[in-house]
């Protein structure tokens, strides 16, 4: 894919984390190779190298510019994507001749330069070029067009993964996780599927009212067969857009996992599925921590206590700087108002986190209760329940969309109401 990066002369050199709808697609496992001519851009580079959608990429720096390109390549191969820096107009155009007549087919090329024009561009393009970002780069520039040689443009959607995690154990994430990914497939018309990673206790089965033979457990444990056919069959079906990938919820195996055991579920998950939500249990491992990283959003659910202040936080602050080119994790309280129980306010965790909650969830044990042992969601058994909203809202601001896909009633849908109800 080809793009033209316009960016201002003047642009500051503080990075803002993309928007809520601007999302990038991981890179797949390439090789990247970069030859500026400024600390700047190798800074930017650097910086991109350790973004966790590169995580896969291998990427060498090396200052020079077009010449060291060239002349580095005369007795080498060279690598999946070439990152050039150059300061003039003539000199990339003559040096992108010379480079093509050492360079390997298939090999993609970025150029950063500081020329914005549109004719300079065209003649990029003649020559091959993949890619124009004007200088100066940031870190998020260079991701995304790395990024987006690898991405077509009308998969924009596709791929993004939301992780929901709870601050302290029983606090209802898996609660809110599923509720979300309900309203995701139902309000937003967006096709989701739901993984429980709690292997040995996961509740997904059960608040869906699923009783699959199979689930999460048979990819785990066989990653040799992991691919799209293989995964589809382990999905089931709860409603036209939501699907599951459920949890044994089973003792007679110990769920021991390295830190890479779901890298390749959720990179299956993510070609074939616009939305994935990962109900990750709450315990800290290689394997929860690079699944959080790794998500492009991230909600962590909290009560109103002490102990659930100081996790959120400390997740809250982790996460933050593991993923500086991300927007910051979002979290919510739950469970709020139970009688006679003293509570830490909503405030005060906006405070601590300085960052507001997105939602504050009330205590309704009779709502919830009758929800989790009937198998089903909140919006079916109290369609006018205050938390649905809430839910509503937490998916459009997880998922980047404003809209809801609801189908528009007539004038005479109250009546018709009345009419069923009697």
């Amino acid at each position: 894919m080809i793009t033209y990066a316009q960016q201002n002369s003047d642009q500051q050199t503080d990075v803002t984390p993309p928007a809520a709808d601007d999302h990038i697609a991981p890179a797949p496992r390439v090789s990247v190779q970069a030859f500026c001519e400024t600390v700047e851009t190798a800074a930017a580079v650097q910086s991109a190298g350790e973004d966790r959608r590169l995580a896969k990429a291998h990427l060498k720096i090396q200052m020079g510019g077009m010449a060291a390109a060239v002349e580095a390549y005369r007795s080498a191969p060279t690598p999946n994507v070439i990152i050039l820096e150059t300061e003039g107009r003539n000199d990339v155009l003559t040096g992108l001749d010379h480079l093509a007549t050492v360079c390997d087919a298939g090999t993609r090329v970025i150029v950063i330069g500081k020329i914005n024009d549109v004719t300079l561009y065209r003649e990029l393009v003649r020559r091959g070029v993949s890619d124009y970002v004007i200088a100066p780069a940031h870190t998020i520039d260079v991701v995304r067009a790395v990024c987006n040689l690898f991405s077509a443009p009308e998969a924009k959607a596709v791929g993004r993964v939301v992780a929901v995690v709870g601050a302290k154990g029983g606090v209802g994430s898996s609660t809110i996780a599923h509720n979300v990914a309900w309203a995701i497939a139902r309000d937003l018309a967006l096709d989701s599927v739901v993984a429980d990673l709690d292997l040995a206790f996961g509740t997904a089965g059960l608040n869906y009212n699923q009783d699959p033979a199979q689930g999460i457990a048979d990819a785990v444990f066989s990653p040799d067969r992991v691919d799209t056919a293989f995964v589809d069959r382990l999905l089931s079906k709860c409603t036209d857009h939501l699907s599951l990938l459920a949890a044994p919820a089973t003792l007679d195996k110990v769920y021991d996992f390295g830190a890479e055991a779901f890298d390749s579920i959720f990179d299956t998950l993510r070609t074939t599925m616009p939305c994935i939500v990962l109900d990750i249990p709450h315990q800290w491992s290689g394997w929860t921590k690079r699944a959080l990283i790794a998500a492009d959003d991230i909600l962590i659910v909290a009560a109103p206590d002490l102990a659930n202040l100081r996790n959120a936080k400390n997740m809250f602050d982790l996460l933050k700087a593991a993923r500086p080119n991300d927007r910051a994790p979002l979290y919510c309280l739950n469970q709020v108002g139970v009688p006679k129980r003293p509570e830490i306010a909503a405030s005060e965790f906006a405070k601590a986190i300085e960052s507001p909650p997105i939602a504050t969830i009330p205590f309704d044990p009779q709502i919830f209760g009758s929800a989790a042992n009937n198998g089903q969601m909140i919006a079916e058994i109290a369609a006018n329940h205050r938390a649905v909203e809430m839910f509503l809202q937490m998916a459009q601001r997880l998922t980047g969309r404003g809209e809801t896909k609801k189908p528009r009633g007539s004038f005479l849908s109250p009546l018709l109401e009345k009419l069923r109800s009697k």
